[in-house]
């Protein structure tokens, strides 16, 4: 049984934040956020498939592929470090040699995460500055995870954290996590940054193994603007303090950490498509009965994408022809006459046509339907017991406007 708790990523044992206002970009916010485990950890990563990738990315894939082991991460917002060639690789590592030196932790166990402007040069003395302030602020209280997950929001219009806890070989073992992302969301392992710490013990090569399944079906199952960033990272820390059975293999209690993972990842990538840049609306779409998972995956991404129905979930409009449209040049194979579509949430559930044609539906219950924050379509294509969800938003008038002075 998982079981929420309060918290974020200080909610594991063994683990502590920190933040500050370091003046990177951004003036008079927290800017900065810095996490450590009191002992190092095993380390997994996933990162954007992006060929434009910022030094932070490159930093850590070296880390989680060659030391597998990591005991503290570096946070900047307002500058994202990315298509700084060779410079920005160097700050990568002074922000590791000033973590060494303040802490006892390698400089090959310090992971960096940027988020904001592409183009732009740290300033490195405002980051050291800022590590120097939080090294002795880390602690390990509830209220230091809540602000380390504040300071790293760009455009985001809130924090976005959770903790939960499961029992693994009688023990309970907590995994906490924190995200950001609000625009540029459309991973492909956004700017989507995601933290997740946990006390389980774990070998490495299967927390590695869990991580990558699980963001199959999470993170990279949500998009707001189709915008694969040039710094997704998501990192997973795990570092034994729990002291359960250590888990060496796949067996039930594998199983249930990966459910537990699932929680985590699913709960925070929903948080950054319902909090898309101007959104309204969390744009929820289920395709069921398909031949396979990866044939729903292909077709439910392709309607979560689709600017035309995302205006018009912003309109509470029930064009269910765009929805039919975008599931056809999705590239995935189907019968559009067999299609049924249903629209649901909080206000109620109707369906909207039946083997691809339009039922005689009311416009009127259709649209109180659509206009609650969280709004589902479910599409059934009869062809199979397959099923996949993703998760996008509406497309507003101030997406435009965000993204149109975002280096102002």
């Amino acid at each position: 049984m998982i079981k929420m708790i309060k918290g974020g990523v200080t909610a594991a044992k063994g683990f502590c934040a920190a933040s500050t206002a370091a003046g990177i970009k951004y003036q008079n916010r927290q800017d900065m956020a810095m996490l450590y485990s009191e002992v190092p950890c095993a380390v997994a990563g996933t990162f954007t498939t992006n060929l434009v990738k910022a030094a932070p990315v490159k930093w850590d894939q070296k880390i989680v592929y060659e030391s597998k082991k990591a005991q503290a991460v570096v946070i900047n917002a307002g500058i994202a470090n990315a298509c700084t060639g060779e410079e920005g690789m160097r700050y990568c590592r002074q922000t590791a040699e000033k973590v060494s030196e303040l802490l006892p932790v390698p400089e090959d166990q310090v992971l960096v995460a940027s988020t904001g402007v592409i183009g732009m040069q740290l300033p490195m003395e405002r980051i050291c500055a800022g590590i120097e302030a939080m090294v002795p602020a880390l602690s390990g209280e509830t209220e230091s995870g809540h602000a380390a997950a504040q300071a790293i929001m760009t455009t985001d219009t809130h924090e976005k954290e959770i903790a939960v806890e499961v029992m693994l070989g009688g023990v309970p073992v907590t995994i906490g996590g924190m995200c950001k992302g609000s625009g540029m969301i459309h991973p492909n392992m956004c700017t989507m940054l995601s933290f997740v710490t946990t006390d389980a013990a774990i070998a490495q090569p299967l927390l590695l193994e869990a991580l990558q399944a699980d963001v199959c079906d999470t993170y990279n199952m949500i998009s707001v603007d189709g915008d694969t960033s040039t710094n997704d990272t998501c990192l997973l820390l795990a570092n034994g303090m729990a002291e359960n059975p250590v888990i060496s293999e796949k067996n039930e209690d594998y199983d249930r950490f990966c459910e537990a993972l699932r929680t985590v990842n699913e709960y925070l990538a929903k948080q950054m498509a319902g909090d898309g840049e101007g959104a309204t609306a969390l744009f929820e779409v289920k395709v069921i009965g398909a031949e396979t998972k990866e044939q729903a995956k292909i077709i439910s991404k392709s309607v979560i994408t689709s600017n035309l129905t995302k205006a018009a979930i912003y309109g509470h409009d029930a064009n269910w022809g765009r929805i039919l449209c975008a599931m056809g040049y999705s590239g995935a194979q189907f019968d559009p006459e067999k299609v049924d579509l249903f629209f649901e949430s909080a206000a109620g559930k109707m369906q909207i046509i039946k083997d691809g044609v339009a039922l005689d539906y009311s416009e009127e219950e259709a649209t109180k339907i659509l206009s609650e924050p969280e709004v589902t379509a479910v599409a059934d294509i009869k062809m199979g017991t397959a099923e996949a969800t993703a998760w996008g938003c509406d497309l507003t008038y101030d997406y435009v406007k965000i993204n149109a002075d975002y280096r102002s």
